[in-house]
């Protein structure tokens, strides 16, 4: 196993690139997660932090520089198998939970399983276990609509980790969320990163929860350093 989860190397990101309003969200920015654990992302709106995430999640590509995840460069491969990666290598957490609103959370945790392969029974019973670990057990037969806030973004912790990735990518996965709320759910959130050993990297503009992961990097004029 390689002892570095994720890197980046010199990584460059421009948009609108050769018109007047270009800008440069990314300039030769450096990253590296251990395996097991958890970097919280802080910067202001604008500064980059989403577009940092995509090009580590394989959503996006960068200009320059390389991502490298648990020891493989995935610079330069064909959607194709950067989609494949991201269904095996990655699992993502938005503000907003994005669940399929026609299924139960337990559903919403077993169908990208089944997507990537994995039996019905296999694939319920990872679910249900994962509802488990975050306290939503018992909720596991309802839809999102008759879940708080809070619970449903219990089910997108869940839904990420599904296909048991090795990287888990985060943006300001608390941010809709009331404070008290916020607290428990990124509670939740650590305790599942925990247990599964996986890396994390987490955008974040709450500063009381940044300081409960290993370390803090931010972003400044495009560079990733030390928060």
């Amino acid at each position: 196993m390689s002892d570095v989860m994720l890197r980046l190397s010199g990584v460059s990101k421009t948009y609108n690139k050769g018109r007047e309003n270009e800008v440069q969200v990314l300039a030769n920015a450096d990253l590296a997660l251990a395996p097991g654990e958890m970097v919280a992302l802080v910067a202001p709106s604008g500064a980059g932090k989403s577009t940092l995430l995509h090009i580590a999640g394989l959503l996006d590509t960068p200009d320059t520089g390389r991502v490298e995840i648990g020891g493989t460069d995935y610079t330069g491969l064909s959607d194709r198998r950067r989609t494949v990666a991201r269904r095996q290598e990655v699992g993502f957490v938005y503000q907003f939970h994005h669940l399929l609103p026609e299924f139960t959370a337990l559903e919403n945790i077993v169908l990208p399983q089944l997507a990537n392969g994995v039996a019905r029974a296999e694939a319920a019973a990872r679910a249900a276990d994962l509802l488990e670990r975050v306290g939503v057990g018992p909720r596991s037969g309802h839809r999102p609509s008759a879940m708080s806030g809070g619970e449903q973004q219990r089910v997108a912790f869940c839904r990420a980790l599904a296909n048991a990735p090795r990287l888990l990518l985060a943006d300001e996965p608390t941010g809709n969320l009331d404070p008290a709320t916020s607290d428990q759910v990124f509670g939740a959130l650590v305790q599942l990163v925990r247990d599964t050993g996986l890396s994390a990297l987490i955008a974040t503009h709450n500063l009381e929860l940044a300081a409960r992961m290993d370390r803090v990097v931010k972003l400044d004029q495009g560079k990733v350093v030390p928060g």
